[in-house]
C-alpha cells in the first residue's frame, strides 16, 4: 500500500482486500469486547477545514479503540487560519504525529500537504474525492451480498466527491455502475474517463428509472454540498425528480439495498420512508466508517 490514501485510486486491488479483510476482524473483535491496541503510542492529527459528524467521530474513536491518541485541529485555531504556507505546517506536524488526516475545501490542499509531509497523509474529504467513505462503502456492500463483483449499482443525484470516488473504485470492484444526474450536474467527466481506462464499468443517464433498473444497490447524496449552499433554490429546482422514493424503488431489483453518506435531508434526495425503511443500509454503511478507517490507520500507520 502506498503511504498515502488521497484517492482511492491510491489502492491496488490487494491493498483493497486487505482492508477490507482488516476491517472485519476489527469489527468483530470490538463487537466481542477484546481490546487491540496495535497502534498503541501513535498520535493521529486530525486537520478539519470544513465541519464533521461521521469523520472526526470515527476517527478519534477509531484511534482510541487502536490504543492510540487523535488530536481535533480546527484549520482556524492554527498558523493555518493566519497564513502559514501548507508546506510548512506540513514539516512542522510531521515532527510531531505518526500521521495527519485531513477534511479540506480543496483537494489540492490535501495533495501539497501530502507532497511535503514525511508521514502518512489520509484525505477526510475534498472537492474531488472521498476515498474514506467509499471504502466503507465498498465493505457494507460485501457485507449485504458478499462481493462486488458484478454487482449491479445506481448513483442517483449530484455528481459530486462521492459519485467520483465510486466511479474511480468501479475497476477495482467489479461493480456494474450507472449514473443519474440532471445536465450541469454530471460529474467529471476526466474522472468518468478515468474510471473507465482503470477497468471501470461506468454508464451515465439523466434518467433515474434508467440507472436504477434492477439495481442492486442504490447510492444518493445530499443535493447541497458543503460550499454550494448559495445555490440551494437552485440546485433544488434542477434535482426535481431525483428523489429516492418508494415509487423510484420499484424499478430496482427488489432485494436491492439504499445507501446514503449523511447527512441527509430528508425530502429532498430521499424520503423518510426509504431512509428508514427495510432496504435502508444507510445505519451499517455509517457504522463501517469505524471499522473501514480503523484498518486503513492500522495498514498505514503500524510498523
Amino acid at each position: 500500500m502506498k503511504r498515502d490514501l488521497i484517492s482511492i485510486l491510491d489502492l491496488e486491488a490487494e491493498d483493497l482486500e486487505q482492508i477490507m479483510q482488516d476491517a472485519a476482524a476489527l469489527k468483530a473483535l470490538r463487537k466481542e469486547g477484546k481490546e487491540h491496541p496495535v497502534l498503541a503510542g501513535k498520535n493521529l492529527a486530525m486537520i478539519f477545514e470544513k465541519p464533521s459528524t461521521r469523520t472526526r467521530i470515527s476517527f478519534e474513536v477509531g484511534m482510541n479503540d487502536l490504543g492510540g491518541h487523535a488530536l481535533h485541529l480546527n484549520h482556524k485555531d492554527m498558523q493555518l487560519g493566519r497564513g502559514e504556507e501548507v508546506r510548512d505546517t506540513a514539516r512542522v506536524i510531521s515532527r510531531y504525529v505518526s500521521g495527519v488526516m485531513i477534511r479540506a475545501f480543496l483537494h489540492s490542499t490535501i495533495e501539497e500537504f501530502a507532497a511535503h509531509a514525511t508521514i502518512p497523509v489520509i484525505n477526510g474529504l475534498s472537492d474531488k474525492e472521498h476515498p474514506c467513505q467509499l471504502l466503507a462503502d465498498i465493505f457494507t456492500i460485501r457485507e449485504y451480498f458478499g462481493s462486488t463483483e458484478g454487482i449491479r449499482v445506481a448513483w442517483v443525484g449530484d455528481g459530486n466527491n462521492v459519485c467520483n470516488s465510486l466511479i474511480l473504485a468501479s475497476g477495482l470492484t467489479g461493480m456494474d455502475l450507472r449514473i443519474a444526474t440532471p445536465e450541469g450536474y454530471r460529474p467529471d467527466p476526466a474522472v468518468v474517463d478515468r474510471g473507465r481506462t482503470v477497468g471501470g464499468k461506468v454508464a451515465v443517464f439523466n434518467s433515474p428509472e434508467e440507472a436504477v433498473k434492477d439495481a442492486e444497490v442504490i447510492f444518493t447524496d445530499t443535493w447541497i454540498s458543503m460550499g454550494d449552499e448559495t445555490q440551494q433554490a437552485q440546485r433544488v429546482k434542477a434535482f426535481a425528480g431525483y428523489t429516492v422514493d418508494e415509487g423510484l424503488l420499484k424499478s430496482a431489483d427488489p432485494d436491492a439495498i439504499v445507501m446514503h453518506c449523511l447527512p441527509a435531508h430528508r425530502g429532498q434526495e430521499i424520503t423518510d420512508e426509504v431512509l428508514d425503511g427495510p432496504q435502508s443500509a444507510v445505519w451499517d454503511e455509517a457504522e463501517n466508517r469505524l471499522h473501514v478507517q480503523k484498518a486503513v490507520l492500522v495498514n498505514l500507520l503500524r510498523t
